[in-house]
């Protein structure tokens, strides 16, 4: 006959994580086990290579639970004592990573016997989103969408109205694997509240939304209105373009005039200056001239001095002609003779 005997059947575990899960390992022990009692759960890697970890054990009274770092402060007996017959093991808010094939062994000289169960470490549906597909108008087919963001395979997902007649319309076709609701040829009546679930094997979430169907848009009105506020808007824009190129050129014209006055012209001289430079000249003529021929030379009036304008660029002043004519004696080699004159008293002057 056997002796010890584990009498825990169960193998299979799926639990969400953050939650706790209780391995069960409870035994039987007989009259021909004797030997010291020892508890002893290990985890098998899913690579064959790899050894198999302690992580908690039972020996002599006492519990050794500093096996394994990444279960340390998460995991205990679940019986305060494994020896009264329960050896289950309790593992705490369990994560993704706790995944994996776990065997609890039972030793109580000469019996010996050990169980192997599988922990599978699943994610809830959560952060759930509904959208719609397309435009919501009379005639057109509507697609209502739902997608989770986090959650572990396999997702199922399905619709229900909430307001109305909580009946989905009779033309409508879902897909719990894409969680897509087809709503053909929609109808003012179609419009309402949506609610989509979303469930795995370890938990669900909810998201809703709000569908409105309305009579087609004018086409042609809103075309319209756009050509219009085109147009509008070529306009201002061209009347700002010309009003940029006439300041343009307005400025290029006044740079042009200040150019040509500050350069071109220069400043008039006065009309005494004028008259001084005339007379002067006048005077180098008379010195070469011999007293004999001071009687014929006829003074030019004062009125026809020359003005300021006499050197302005583009004129030819005229000069009253005297009426004889100043001969140079120096340039002709002429010497001049000296004509005695007799005094009152006969003397010779």
């Amino acid at each position: 006959t056997r002796s010890l005997s584990i009498t825990s059947g169960e193998t299979m575990f799926e639990t969400a994580q953050g939650e706790k899960v209780t391995l069960p390992c409870t035994f039987q022990l007989s009259e021909e086990d004797e030997g010291p009692l020892d508890i002893e759960w290990v985890l098998i890697p899913a690579d064959s290579k790899k050894k198999e970890e302690i992580i908690i054990m039972y020996a002599v009274d006492r519990i050794y639970n500093n096996y394994y770092g990444a279960l340390t402060g998460r995991m205990q007996f679940t019986s305060p004592d494994p020896s009264s017959g329960d050896g289950s093991l309790d593992i705490l808010n369990l994560k993704a990573a706790d995944t994996g094939t776990y065997q609890c062994k039972v030793k109580k000289a000469p019996g010996v016997q050990s169980r192997k169960m599988h922990l599978a470490v699943l994610a809830k549906p959560a952060r759930t989103k509904c959208f719609v597909e397309g435009s919501q108008e009379i005639g057109k087919d509507v697609v209502l969408k739902c997608a989770s963001q986090e959650g572990s395979p396999l997702l199922s997902y399905n619709w229900r109205r909430v307001s109305g007649s909580q009946e989905l319309p009779a033309v409508s076709v879902l897909n719990k694997d894409t969680g897509e609701l087809l709503l053909k040829n929609a109808s003012k009546e179609y419009s309402g509240t949506y609610s989509c679930i979303v469930t795995n094997r370890v938990g669900m979430d909810e998201c809703s939304l709000e569908l409105n169907v309305t009579p087609p848009l004018n086409t042609a009105g809103v075309i319209a209105g756009a050509i219009i506020g085109t147009l509008l808007g070529l306009a201002v824009l061209s009347f700002l373009i010309a009003c940029y190129c006439k300041k343009q050129r307005e400025k290029k014209y006044e740079k042009e005039v200040h150019h040509d006055i500050r350069e071109d012209v220069p400043p008039p001289k006065s009309r005494s200056s004028t008259a001084r430079s005339y007379i002067g000249s006048n005077r180098s003529s008379l010195g070469s001239m011999s007293p004999s021929n001071m009687e014929g030379y006829t003074k030019a009036p004062y009125s026809q001095v020359p003005s300021e304008d006499f050197e302005r660029p583009g004129q030819n002043p005229t000069f009253a002609p005297s009426k004889v004519a100043a001969p140079n004696l120096s340039r002709m080699g002429a010497v001049p003779v000296m004509i005695p004159a007799q005094s009152k008293d006969g003397s010779i002057v």
